[in-house]
């Protein structure tokens, strides 16, 4: 069996804030440092032996360090892929734990080399290997799986516990300096099932909308184009009080390819 992923994509800077932070990776195209967002909803499919890549940053400190975090992050992400993407086949959890270090390693080396004390982003993840989906996280953007009428969150939250005011601070996140304490990305396992979909997205959206109220979204029969576009119009009437990026991947089963195009398909892109 193969499948196809159709996936579509946003990033908006809101209601409130005058800059965008947010970042996102979705097969190669990525926002530069410098951005008010995208226009509309972007959209695109490719199939599981491509080995595509999806995630989406939030970028944290302020004077344009947020953006600086998330855009350092990206742009090692896309030069780690292209240097090891052929691991995603028999070593996924190591090329995602390496890719995370990789990540760690820019924005780190970013914040020493302009002398920044706090900056950093957060990361969520979807990464497609022959034989399975594996969702990776750090910090608090999340990552949902929709299945037969089901929302789940897969990702893990790593925040402080406990009720406090405003917003908890992260335990995990790109921009870690590893001499006071660990990097450990949450990285899961999933089966590919037809007809499921995976919701990647920045704390815009979850501030903002339920799980309840992402679920009813997803439980809709539109496209992934539609369903961002709904979910992007709801968190903005809602208050829109933070950059909001997302990114919905949608999986269906086709016929395998013969092996024959398959290949010359690969070889064409180097894949």
């Amino acid at each position: 069996m193969a499948y196809q992923i159709d996936y579509a994509y946003t990033c908006h800077t809101g209601k409130v804030r005058a800059n965008n932070e947010d970042n996102f990776w979705c097969c190669g195209v990525r926002l530069p440092v410098h951005n008010q967002g995208v226009d509309g909803i972007l959209a695109g499919h490719t199939q599981h032996w491509q080995l595509p890549v999806l995630a989406v940053f939030d970028g944290m400190g302020g004077e344009s360090c947020g953006e600086m975090a998330a855009s350092a992050a990206v742009e090692a992400l896309g030069g780690f892929y292209e240097e090891n993407r052929k691991s995603l086949k028999k070593e996924p959890v190591d090329f995602l734990t390496g890719a995370c270090e990789n990540m760690n390693d820019a924005v780190c080396r970013y914040s020493r080399e302009n002398r920044i004390n706090s900056m950093g982003t957060t990361m969520a993840l979807l990464s497609f290997s022959e034989k399975a989906i594996y969702a990776c996280n750090l910090g608090d953007s999340r990552i949902y799986r929709h299945f037969q009428g089901k929302l789940q969150q897969i990702s893990t939250d790593h925040v402080i516990g406990g009720k406090m005011l405003g917003k908890a601070p992260l335990t995990q996140y790109l921009g870690f300096q590893e001499e006071n304490m660990t990097l450990e990305p949450s990285i899961v396992e999933i089966g590919y099932q037809a007809g499921s979909s995976y919701l990647l997205c920045s704390d815009g959206v979850t501030d903002m909308l339920s799980d309840d109220e992402i679920q009813s979204v997803l439980n809709g029969t539109g496209t992934a184009e539609e369903k961002v576009s709904e979910l992007l119009e709801q968190a903005l009437s809602k208050g829109g009080r933070d950059n909001v990026t997302m990114v919905l991947a949608q999986i269906s089963g086709c016929e395998e390819k013969n092996p024959l195009k398959r290949w010359a398909e690969r070889y064409s892109t180097g894949r």
